[in-house]
């Protein structure tokens, strides 16, 4: 039987929320969407850039849950028969849960930030973690002002571990997001040029990542990329905001966790490491030398939290890449199979310089060509149309056979390709899909990368369904 994640009872007393209606005893979790929320669970009905949830409150109710949160101003709307609590704010009411829940935990809490790897470095965490004990960790990419709490309230009073995602793309974003989370450690994978558009430059990202360490629980520890430029500066203010332990990783000879040796295979990468004094060598089911260099991140916050460095190394093997970060698999052709890696959920400069990366090490079939399609990397500002541009030396350096572009950004790279690397352009994704869906053969690897707003999943999308394939590469990859 599902324990419940919270009494009615608890619920009531940390919002402070008067009640209509015939509540039950207890909810077995949290939701915020009528059309997937579970029998059993509390709906809030946030208000959202686009839609209100108290719209949808009735079909969330319809539809099993048991409960729901809505704010005073909308009581009227609703029969009293209806199980409601009642707060002055929905998203308020959530967060105030979310500090209960924290305040009940005896989880040691590992939060993740950095311009790149935030959510593969969470989803390592939770693979590593769930083979030593009863783990906890934010879902998809909820890293936000709703995202934080919704994450932390959903976390089970017993729970021994729990991660959570912190994200920003604007200074001040990170501080009452880790203060509510208050991590044992704290992880800043790296700081790139990525939201440029909202800063003055990457000094002024690093200040804004560095909010994490004003969250960071006495006694905590922060793990910092030894190999960044902005290390330094994110080391001052760790020391600053009184972190008593600052643990590095990274290539460098002086990193806590220093990486020694990466064999980097199509399908996953084999490590050995020193991690924190151990020598441990293992494999990590996704490919790259990023996924190498955040794993040395993994294993310390591991060994911090008390975890078995041997048991999460194991573990990594296991690990699976996000949707959209990297999930390979087979496309199904007439004359054969070609290789489909999705990349296509975000993408900044370092991004998609790992992605391209990736995409050069992938092991073709007989006469297959790496083909990458691209779509805009936005939020870059008036930086953007040269680090599109750049991005041909990454092209070239990982013998990318056949480049497709999609935005009025990558056109930017569009002209600076070689003529002979040029597979096709067009001003969207809807309007690229044809020329790239003819233009692949067996054999082929095909990254498809873009911002989220260059929706680039398009393309996937087609690709899937023109192709459709029988397994997952990522199944069969040992």
């Amino acid at each position: 039987m599902t324990q419940p994640l919270w009494t009615v009872e608890a619920m009531a007393q940390a919002m402070q929320a008067s009640r209509m209606g015939t509540l039950p005893e207890a909810v077995t979790g949290i939701s915020i969407d009528s059309r997937s929320i579970a029998p059993g669970e509390v709906y809030f009905a946030i208000k959202g850039d686009v839609h209100d949830g108290h719209d949808f409150v009735e079909a969330a109710l319809k539809n099993g849950g048991g409960a729901a949160v809505i704010a005073h101003s909308h009581r009227e709307k609703f029969s009293y028969e209806l199980p409601l609590l009642i707060v002055p704010d929905v998203l308020a009411g959530l967060v105030d849960l979310a500090r209960a829940s924290r305040a009940r935990s005896n989880a040691k809490i590992i939060a993740v930030t950095g311009s790149v790897g935030k959510t593969s470095t969470k989803e390592a965490l939770r693979c590593v973690f769930e083979a030593q004990g009863e783990t906890h960790a934010s879902a998809a990419s909820f890293n936000n002002h709703w995202g934080v709490p919704l994450s932390l309230a959903r976390c089970p009073a017993s729970a021994q571990y729990a991660i959570f995602e912190i994200g920003m793309n604007h200074a001040g974003e990170i501080e009452p997001l880790v203060k509510m989370v208050r991590p044992h450690v704290a992880i800043v994978t790296t700081v790139e040029p990525v939201h440029l558009e909202f800063f003055s430059g990457i000094e002024a990202i690093a200040d804004a990542k560095a909010e994490i360490f004003s969250g960071i629980e006495p006694g905590g520890a922060a793990i910092l990329n030894l190999d960044n430029s902005q290390f330094g500066r994110l080391e001052e203010k760790a020391r600053a905001a009184g972190v008593s332990r600052i643990v590095t990783f990274g290539a460098n000879a002086k990193a806590d966790a220093r990486l020694i040796d990466v064999a980097l295979h199509p399908a996953c990468s084999a490590v050995r490491a020193d991690v924190l004094g151990q020598d441990v060598t293992y494999k990590i089911g996704v490919p790259g030398r990023h996924m190498a260099m955040n794993s040395l991140a993994v294993l310390a916050a591991a060994m911090l939290a008390g975890a078995d460095l041997a048991l999460s190394a194991l573990a990594l093997t296991k690990f699976k890449p996000a949707t959209g970060r990297g999930v390979r698999q087979t496309l199904d052709m007439a004359d054969g199979t070609a290789t489909l890696i999705d990349e296509s959920y975000n993408a900044n400069p370092a991004s998609m310089a790992a992605a391209l990366n990736v995409l050069g090490h992938a092991k073709t079939g007989p006469r297959g060509r790496r083909i990458a399609v691209l779509g805009d990397m936005l939020e870059l500002g008036q930086a953007g149309p040269d680090l599109h541009r750049g991005l041909v030396k990454a092209v070239e350096v990982n013998r990318i056979d056949a480049v497709f572009c999609c935005g009025s950004l990558m056109r930017y790279l569009w002209e600076a390709l070689p003529s002979a690397k040029k597979g096709g352009y067009a001003d969207t994704s809807a309007a690229l899909e044809q020329q790239v869906v003819s233009a692949i053969g067996p054999g082929d690897v095909i990254t498809v990368k873009g911002s989220l707003g260059s929706r680039m999943k398009t393309i996937v999308t087609a690709l899937e369904k023109r192709f459709p394939s029988k397994a997952s590469l990522d199944d069969l990859a040992v």
